[in-house]
């Protein structure tokens, strides 16, 4: 499996995308981000093992304590990915958009040219 099928998959759980988005604000322990959610901390911590094969967190040996490090760099291929398809989602949704403002714009004018009255034919006032 390539880099970004594998963040794709480690941030298809919405508990994995809430623990990323908790370590954007700076490392934590285990213990620290396990704490806001009614699972015991092995549970939390396969959580963790997912991110880590995926490569999205590392887990760092300060003395004691074991905190948990995002490697944001790994998001960039992935928003380089979404941000591509957006872009193309939006040039479409915006061909989509003239068509409609096109086929709406002759809805309102239904009368073609031939039919139309020339300004010849218009009656701007009588003077006669």
């Amino acid at each position: 499996m390539d880099q970004l099928s594998r963040t794709f998959a480690a941030l298809a759980d919405p508990t994995r995308r809430d623990l990323v988005a908790r370590l954007t604000a700076g490392d934590a322990s285990v213990a620290e981000l396990a704490a806001p959610y009614a699972m015991s901390l092995q549970a939390v911590s396969k959580h963790l093992s997912v991110l880590e094969r995926a490569g999205l967190v590392t887990k760092r040996r300060d003395a004691q304590r074991r905190p948990v490090h995002l490697e944001a760099e790994v998001l960039a291929p992935m928003t380089d990915w979404l941000e591509v398809h957006r872009r193309r989602a939006e040039e479409r949704y915006q061909r989509l958009d003239a068509v409609l403002n096109e086929l709406a714009a002759d809805e309102a004018y239904p009368a073609t040219a031939a039919s139309r009255p020339s300004p010849d034919n218009q009656t701007l006032g009588s003077r006669e």
